[in-house]
């Protein structure tokens, strides 16, 4: 006789109602900010936003390192990952790109590495798994993040507000995934997805998140990007929510081997834990929207 499945998991109302509140709240100033997404100011105010964020999710990123012995930097980790998008809103409003991606780079090398070797008490305390894991944090967080703010840098096309429009059409196609994966998962998921990773997640759940992407997709297309035929709502809901998946998946990675729950370290958000649970998912998806509006629509 074989074992009945799993009964599925209950859902946490009080977490929820503290989710979807802080969620409301967040939705507001970004949908201010993306209704002015033309203006100057709008630009510079959304890289300080991401410039926080940043900071934020490398902070977590070498905290959660410290937790198997090494020793990476918080401070030239965040200042390494600043140039990313700092890069990108530079090219954005100077077309001779004063900042070029290779000169990022350089200044990226020069920060970690000579920096630490200066200003570390003993450079020789776990150098190498030190300097790579601030190199990790600096190009996850700041690649990751600096591609919203290339998609958020687009000029009008042939419709207004470009960059603004795909920055939105990111944020439903994703967010709408995470949040029918988390009804799905935890009222149907009975198959557990990849257990040594990620406990909580099931193959029902990774099966709603596709659909709520797809659904995203289509919604975005009725009313944000509305040129966007029905092979690119599909498209794109397959490929962000996959996208989003692996994100998910490779933060889950990096806590459960360092014996972490919880990203936020000490400083989280109300209701959605740290930074990288917040931005895992968009950190993978907003490279895949970027490939796609530029091979796929000519954007450059």
């Amino acid at each position: 006789m074989t074992p009945s499945a799993p009964a599925p998991h209950t859902l946490d109302t009080r977490n929820l109602a503290l989710r979807l509140s802080t969620a409301a709240v967040f939705a507001v100033l970004m949908l201010t900010l993306l209704y002015f997404g033309q203006r100057p100011w709008a630009k510079l105010t959304y890289l300080l936003l991401m410039s926080a964020c940043v900071f934020m999710g490398v902070r977590e990123m070498c905290l959660i390192a410290t937790k198997t012995g090494a020793k990476p930097s918080i401070i030239a980790g965040t200042l390494a990952a600043l140039l990313f998008p700092l890069h990108f809103y530079l090219a954005g409003i100077d077309a001779s790109d004063p900042l070029p991606l290779w000169l990022v780079m350089v200044l990226a090398g020069l920060i970690i590495h000579f920096g630490m070797l200066l200003f570390e008490k003993d450079p020789l305390d776990h150098a190498l798994s030190s300097q790579a894991i601030t190199w990790l944090a600096a190009i996850y967080m700041g690649l990751g993040l600096g591609f919203q703010q290339k998609l958020f840098m687009f000029n009008e096309t042939t419709l207004s507000n470009t960059g603004a429009r795909l920055i939105l059409a990111l944020f439903l196609i994703v967010w709408l995934g995470d949040t029918a994966a988390y009804f799905v998962g935890t009222t149907l998921g009975r198959h557990k997805l990849a257990p040594k990773i990620s406990p909580k997640k099931t193959w029902e759940g990774a099966a709603g998140n596709i659909a709520g992407n797809i659904g995203g997709a289509f919604l975005v297309r009725a009313l944000v990007c509305t040129q966007w035929s029905v092979v690119d709502a599909v498209a794109l809901g397959v490929i962000l929510g996959v996208a989003g998946l692996l994100g998910d998946l490779v933060e889950s990675t990096w806590k459960r081997s360092a014996g972490v729950k919880d990203s936020a370290m000490g400083l989280s958000i109300p209701g959605h834990g740290g930074m990288l649970d917040r931005v895992d998912s968009l950190i993978f998806a907003a490279p895949v929207l970027y490939a796609y509006v530029h091979f796929v629509h000519g954007l450059n």
